[in-house]
């Protein structure tokens, strides 16, 4: 495959608690708002619940409780975005993230989309911190996440 002619990533920025996420365009399903959340007994505290979606129970995580930046609750006025999860789990197609604004959508130039090494040891959930502009994002470990969200859902029951 070539990307020639293709010199920007697409991607969805959102801000989970203290630091704002880079999720690849491609894997977000859908952005929505006001969304009723259930909760899960037994869940660890990333876990903050479960949304229904297209008939679909769909598990609703704090990205920054988890990867400990923060910590987010579910409100009223809650924005979740919906991820396809690429593991090929067939009782986990979708999980959610909750956000604290509208994400964006953003353009990247292949060359400005900079690793930042400053850190020894990324936090859980953290595949890479990297540098849009003068500002850090972090790129979130789907594949971990994803398997974590399965491992705390069976053992919820």
């Amino acid at each position: 495959m070539s990307y020639a002619n293709n010199d920007e990533v697409r991607g969805v920025l959102i801000q989970a608690g203290n630091e704002r996420v880079l999720l690849p365009n491609a894997t977000v399903a859908e952005m929505m708002s006001r969304v009723p959340v259930e909760p899960i007994n037994n869940a660890p505290a990333w876990l903050v619940g479960q949304i229904v979606w297209h008939g679909w129970n769909v598990p609703l995580l704090s990205y920054a409780t988890l990867s400990g930046h923060g910590h987010e609750t579910v409100g009223s006025n809650n924005k979740v975005v919906v991820l396809k999860a690429l593991g090929g789990n067939p009782d986990l197609p979708y999980f959610a993230l909750l956000t604290q604004s509208f994400p964006q959508l953003i353009a990247v130039p292949r060359d400005g989309l900079l690793a930042d090494a400053s850190e020894d040891r990324l936090p859980t959930g953290v595949h890479m911190r990297v540098l849009l502009g003068e500002q850090s994002a972090l790129l979130p470990d789907l594949d971990a996440i994803e398997s974590a969200v399965a491992g705390a859902m069976a053992a919820a029951g």
